[in-house]
């Protein structure tokens, strides 16, 4: 094979070789570990959780069986396996999703519908959804207001929107977890 024919080969396997790279979070954009010292779950992270991850990771609908709702739940990790890695936080996905660094793995959500495929605005069970009928069921009784989610008609309102946890508050999760998550 001569040098012409070879070219497009090797810029291919370049770019499917950085494809990793691209997908990777920043995580020079991690706000930095608190300095504060004994960081324990029950004394600081779970308040900080309770105020802006129980609702979709709580005891009763934990979410991806992600329960943040206890120590046991945190350690335990989710379906998909393990989101902390004790004493390095730079590894740890649910630091990098409370830190909202990358747009599809932050939490809460950057944007509401995500990952929850045509149920979001403009689809059924969303604002507008279910063929332009505001997302009424024809011959039934209009749906609950939901605060712009998929919430179920019929079902109560969870309240305002989960709150995104400030700098700080990701810090003192960092240092949680760097301090051996205990």
């Amino acid at each position: 094979m001569n040098m012409m024919k070879k070219a497009p080969v090797c810029i291919l396997a370049t770019a499917v070789a950085a494809l990793p790279l691209l997908a990777t979070p920043d995580l020079t954009k991690l706000p930095p570990a608190s300095k504060q010292e004994g960081v324990t779950y029950a004394k600081d992270v779970r308040p900080l959780f309770e105020a802006s991850c129980f609702r979709c990771h709580g005891q009763e609908r934990p979410k991806a069986g992600l329960r943040l709702d206890s120590l046991q739940g945190v350690l335990k990790g989710s379906k998909d396996g393990k989101v902390i890695v004790p004493g390095k936080s730079e590894e740890s996905q649910l630091v990098v999703a409370v830190a909202r660094i990358d747009e599809e793995l932050a939490m809460p959500p950057m944007r509401q519908g995500r990952r929850r495929g045509s149920g979001g605005p403009g689809g059924p069970g969303g604002p507008g959804g279910q063929g332009g009928q505001g997302g009424q069921t024809p011959g039934g009784p209009p749906p609950t207001a939901s605060h712009g989610t998929n919430q179920p008609p019929g079902r109560a309102p969870m309240g305002p929107p989960p709150k995104p946890l400030t700098a700080e508050q990701v810090g003192l999760v960092r240092a949680w977890v760097d301090q051996g998550a205990k």
